[in-house]
């Protein structure tokens, strides 16, 4: 009796260890940035991030048109790996706000703009480029009103041009909206896990914490002609009289020749009921939300219903052959063994080596690779792990997982080399074949695509330096993992093949139709589950929209992997039936067909839905990059189907004994 008492009193200790922390800590929040408050007066500064336009999509550095430069300097802010890629380049700017002090002020006025600014004014407006401005790790928000609906848009236009005419306008007075919640500090612990790293708000820190937090940050563009030589006298943020806007076209800055633009803006703080953890709710709101959910859950249930339906038969078809062989005695199936047609004719040729054995061995590793980074991504992003205030977070998870499961990808590549050819020699070549082959393809890829980029003078190049780190992180960390994982590979006991395998191989019988049609037809199937979301992650990544449905997407991939296994092994079952031994190619190609059509409508979203996009060299970038996401959903979806046909294969051999 004396245990039960012990375990007891160690509960009742531990619970009141939880009772006091919890009492300690009434609030938790997870993603995000680190919370800052405020007091009245306190000076906080924007900063800028690239240039962009769905236009284009090329971005270029705020500074490189004519705009106020801050008092000490442009200084660039600390950027990750992933916001690097991205083109992202986050500047300081001459914005200061002052907490709760609504004011009109001055910045500065510039020299005559010469040909060359005027001509990439003009060409920046024409192309709808936007100015994407930050305050506390909040984008700027602006809203238009079309045809009776609010719209809203990160960002604000460098300039516009009105209908019916030749004019370009440049905005140059800016009004701000900046929404404060006010803060009490009271038994609040908070842990971010933002650009700020990670901070915490204690008991102690109570009254530093009381303030004011920002919520919203919301921007109404103008363009207002100012008197060069009377707002010249002024000092960086003087008093200026409010503007309303919006102006008619005497009384707003046009672009021309040696002209001088004065900068200025107003700023606003309103109460906010909005509390800190839900200010990203603005941005995050999708226009067509509800049709959004009902088509992916009306595809769900119909892609649930079909692949239910096809599993079903084909379980009850293999089971009838499997039992019909069982039931008969020794002398019945050898007689039957004479007379057999379909699957259990091949018995001798199923195992036999495909052609290219060593190229579907490091397809086969670097689509676990793939797939096992997609999936933990995924379910962080889901869990609430890569917030949208965490900007380039998801990219650089993304690469870092992809570099340390360089080890399963060298394990599954090996032991598969090792299974196919019963020895393990040979298995470093394809480990460095595994370690080099996507990576291989996407430096390729982006190596042209940045050449272009350095071309435009676009911030979306990478720089020499980011691709000295890349190529470090893949040689220093994922081809040693990988060549490990190899060699635990060759460790691995062989996964040892239910039949032997005839010296002289089986011809196949002649078809009348080619077997690459009903392959390239079964990646229909898993496309059907994919199609709708994949037109919301395009629009995110090229229309400049937040992507937030990860749950979804979650769901997505799960049924997936479901549907290209069962695609896969049926159209497997369907060639060894016809006699066809040479399943191995066919199993991968059937689910990684998937990667087709997904290239196909990228190119249809290229052609009806980007028709804003404009230049063969936007095109390029835009194809570019979507032949690597289809490449490398080609590996993962060919690799679930083929593992997922091979154990099939194997289960299906071993479970009849044919001599």
């Amino acid at each position: 009796m004396a245990l039960p008492l012990i375990s007891g009193r160690n509960l009742c200790i531990t619970f009141s260890y939880l009772v006091l922390i919890f009492q300690a800590c009434n609030g938790f929040y997870l993603p995000g940035s680190y919370m800052h408050t405020y007091s009245t007066g306190d000076e906080i500064y924007a900063k800028v991030n690239s240039l962009t336009s769905i236009e284009t999509e090329l971005p270029f550095s705020y500074y490189s048109l004519p705009y106020c430069q801050p008092p000490g300097g442009i200084k660039k802010s600390a950027e990750n790996l992933g916001e690097l890629i991205m083109g992202d380049q986050i500047d300081n700017s001459p914005y200061r706000f002052r907490m709760n002090v609504n004011e009109s002020v001055y910045i500065c006025t510039s020299p005559p703009l010469s040909e060359h600014d005027v001509k990439l004014l003009k060409q920046r407006t024409r192309d709808l480029y936007q100015v994407n401005m930050i305050l506390d790790n909040l984008p700027a928000m602006r809203y238009t009103n079309q045809n009776g609906v609010k719209i809203q848009w990160t960002g604000y236009p460098v300039g516009y041009s009105p209908l019916n005419s030749n004019d370009d306008y440049f905005i140059n007075h800016l009004k701000f909206r900046v929404l404060i919640h006010e803060y009490e500090g009271a038994g609040v612990e908070i842990i971010g896990t933002g650009e700020e790293g990670m901070g915490v708000i204690s008991e102690a820190d109570k009254k530093k914490a009381s303030g004011y937090e920002i919520v919203g940050f919301e921007v109404v563009p103008c363009s207002v002609k100012y008197d060069p030589d009377k707002m010249e006298k002024l000092h960086i943020y003087d008093n200026v009289t409010s503007v309303n806007c919006p102006l008619d076209a005497e009384r707003s800055q046009i672009i021309r020749d040696k002209e001088r633009v004065s900068f200025t803006y107003e700023v606003e703080f309103v109460k906010s009921n909005i509390r800190w953890p839900s200010r990203w709710d603005a941005y995050l709101k999708m226009e067509g939300a509800r049709v959004h959910w009902f088509s992916i859950l009306n595809s769900l249930m119909v892609i649930l219903f079909l692949a239910g339906i096809v599993f079903v038969i084909f379980l009850r078809t293999v089971r009838r052959d499997l039992t019909r062989y069982e039931e008969l005695d020794k002398e019945a199936q050898a007689q039957m063994n004479e007379e057999l047609s379909g699957w259990k004719l091949v018995v001798g040729d199923v195992f036999r080596e495909p052609s290219h054995s060593k190229l579907l061995c490091v397809m086969v590793g670097d689509g676990v690779q793939i797939t096992g980074m997609a999936v933990v991504t995924i379910v962080f992003a889901a869990l609430g792990f890569m917030s949208p205030a965490s900007r380039g977070m998801l990219l650089t998870g993304m690469i870092l997982l992809y570099l340390f499961l360089g080890i399963a990808a060298g394990y599954v590549s090996a032991r598969m080399w090792t299974t196919i050819k019963g020895s393990s020699e040979g298995w470093r070549s394809v480990a460095w074949s595994t370690a080099c082959f996507f990576p291989g393809i996407v430096f390729v890829i982006l190596t042209i695509l940045n050449f272009i980029l350095w071309g435009s003078n676009s911030t979306g190049a990478i720089p020499i330096s980011l691709y000295f780190i890349l190529l470090s992180l893949w040689f220093c960390i994922s081809v040693p993992l990988t060549l490990v994982g190899g060699h635990l590979g060759t460790k691995a006991e062989p996964i040892q093949f239910p039949v032997r395998t005839n010296q002289i191989p089986r011809e196949i019988p002649a078809r009348k139709y080619p077997s690459w049609l009903l392959v390239l037809g079964a990646g229909t199937l898993p496309f059907g589950t994919l199609f709708i979301e994949l037109f919301f992650i395009l629009s995110s990544i090229w229309l400049g929209r937040f992507y937030y449905v990860f749950g979804f997407l979650l769901i997505v991939l799960s049924l997936l992997v479901v549907v290209c296994a069962e695609v896969s092994v049926v159209l497997t079952y369907m060639h060894l039936c016809v006699e066809d031994w040479m399943w191995w190619w066919k199993a991968f190609y059937a689910s990684g067909s998937v990667a087709l059509y997904v290239f196909l409508y990228s190119i249809n979203y290229l052609v009806f839905d980007l028709q804003s996009l404009s230049g063969p060299v936007s095109a390029t970038l835009y194809l570019g990059y979507s032949l690597i996401m289809a490449v490398a959903i080609m590996l993962s979806t060919g690799t679930i189907g083929f593992l997922t046909s091979f154990y099939f294969v194997h289960y299906l051999f071993s479970s009849v004994k044919i001599d």
